[in-house]
């Protein structure tokens, strides 16, 4: 992760971020985030993205990384949870450099800067990550 100059300066994304909910679901929702995980495009420097479920209070947001591609330092306006359901990721945040992998996740609040990167020598091929933003509403 770099150190801006001007940490206010960095993107700020919400849920409108993402485009529409592909699902809404306000009571008991069963969801498989493999099945809606977008198609990874190599050709981008960026993950593929897909706002997969708005739900009470949460959303959902499902990417697919390749080798290479990177979520550049910015925050969220809410807090979020970030896991990895296939593959592993690098995240990072205050200096810090930790990999995502099935089984672990990482809570933060809103408006704490951070970066998501799969490297490019990454032996995991694609990694798919589920971000839940904590919207309150």
């Amino acid at each position: 992760m770099t150190t801006p100059e001007n940490p206010s300066s960095l993107p700020i994304n919400d849920v409108t971020t993402f485009g529409d909910a592909a699902h809404e679901g306000g009571g008991l929702v069963f969801f498989d985030f493999l099945a809606e995980a977008p198609a990874a495009d190599a050709s981008r420097p960026r993950p593929a993205v897909k706002r997969a479920l708005s739900g009470h209070r949460a959303n959902h947001i499902v990417f697919t990384f390749v080798p290479g591609q990177t979520l550049p330092d910015h925050k969220a306006a809410h807090p979020i949870t970030v896991q990895v359901l296939t593959g592993s990721v690098l995240f990072e945040c205050e200096g810090d450099t930790h990999e995502l992998h099935p089984g672990v996740a990482v809570h933060l609040p809103a408006y704490l800067p951070h970066a998501v990167r799969l490297p490019e020598d990454s032996d995991h091929g694609q990694a798919i990550m589920l971000l839940t933003m904590h919207t309150g509403e």
